[in-house]
């Protein structure tokens, strides 16, 4: 059986116990990982691990032992409790080993859970579960998750009662980040926010999303952007000291000055212009981008843009002056720059 749209999710977190094998399968390693967790979880209850109630088996050793699947369907276990037997990263070889254990399966033995990578339409797997009558297929997208999904990891992290606003601020993140560290972000806030009956706010996500890597080149160019200079110096030997190569400084500070300038020129003002911003932005980032969007103006912006095209340039040409020197001098005519022109 092979689901598909919104019945997968909905299957994930809750599939039928009677049902004798599941195949999910995706390109994205990370998201069939989650989905196999969920699934998993739901099949055997807690402590399945503890409890011996759940067998792991790597794909490859179903094509040298094809008949070990049979054996740990039908194994008796030493504690009651329903019984999974995860193939993982199971490739077309897995299939003949697969179609017998479905062909022994009766009402009581462990139910096959199988992962691969994602499958093209000739795939022996695929011919195997699609159009079978009691196993199910789960093809896993790269896809965000919905809002109801959304609201079951919540729910599952503590947290049931939503604002709209926040949910809607929660979807645009699974968009943008890392569909593990999604996940780890609404743990986040489950905990965050337990024994706290306020509503979640923009300002709580942001605060609980994951730091970048370019945390630090930020805030330089937050200083560049704001007009103070005095801080670029500090800031700027803390970078050298990470080994952040001049050029993608200048890379970073042309991205921020460029969304800068769609935030300003957008015909329905700067709060329009930051709600159309992908990634989105959230909380103090939203309003800090807000503030130097209005503060700069769409003529000193592309001012801006132009010293940084022209720095560029200096950057990756044969010039002999130090790349680091070059940097801190553009961001430092950024931050001299006058303002305010539209």
């Amino acid at each position: 059986m092979l689901l598909k749209g919104a019945e997968i999710a909905r299957y994930l977190a809750k599939p039928d116990p009677t049902r004798p094998a599941l195949l999910i399968h995706g390109q994205d390693a990370m998201r069939v990982a989650l989905k196999r967790a969920d699934a998993v979880a739901a099949l055997t209850g807690p402590d399945a691990e503890a409890e011996m109630r759940l067998t792991r088996i790597a794909g490859a050793e179903l094509r040298r032992d094809g008949a070990r699947l049979m054996d740990e369907i039908k194994a008796v276990g030493f504690f009651p409790g329903p019984r999974v037997v995860l193939v993982d990263e199971a490739t077309d070889a897995a299939a003949p080993a697969i179609a017998a254990a479905l062909d022994g399966w009766a009402h009581g033995d462990a139910v096959i859970v199988v992962t691969a990578a994602g499958l093209g339409k000739g795939s022996a797997l695929r011919k195997l579960f699609e159009p079978h009558k009691t196993a199910v297929c789960a093809p896993v997208y790269d896809e965000p998750p919905g809002e109801e999904e959304i609201a079951r990891w919540l729910a599952e992290a503590g947290l049931r009662a939503v604002p709209p606003a926040a949910m809607r601020d929660l979807s645009a993140l699974s968009r943008a980040i890392d569909p593990g560290d999604f996940r780890q972000t609404l743990t986040k806030i489950g905990l965050y926010k337990r024994g706290d009956d306020s509503p979640l706010t923009a300002d709580e996500i942001a605060a609980l999303t994951p730091a970048t890597i370019e945390a630090g080149v930020d805030e330089l160019i937050d200083a560049a952007a704001e007009g103070r200079a005095d801080a670029l110096g500090p800031l700027m030997r803390r970078i050298e000291t990470q080994g952040i190569a001049p050029v993608a400084i200048c890379i970073a500070a042309l991205r921020h000055f460029r969304t800068l300038h769609r935030i300003a020129a957008d015909p329905g003002g700067v709060q329009a212009g930051l709600g159309k911003l992908r990634p989105p932005l959230f909380g103090p980032r939203r309003d800090r981008m807000a503030r130097q969007a209005q503060s700069w103006g769409i003529r000193a912006l592309e001012d801006a843009m132009h010293e940084l095209v022209g720095t560029d340039l200096t950057l990756r040409s044969s010039s002999r002056a130090p790349a680091m020197a070059v940097m801190e001098r553009a961001l430092i005519r950024l931050a001299m720059m006058p303002r305010g022109q539209r």
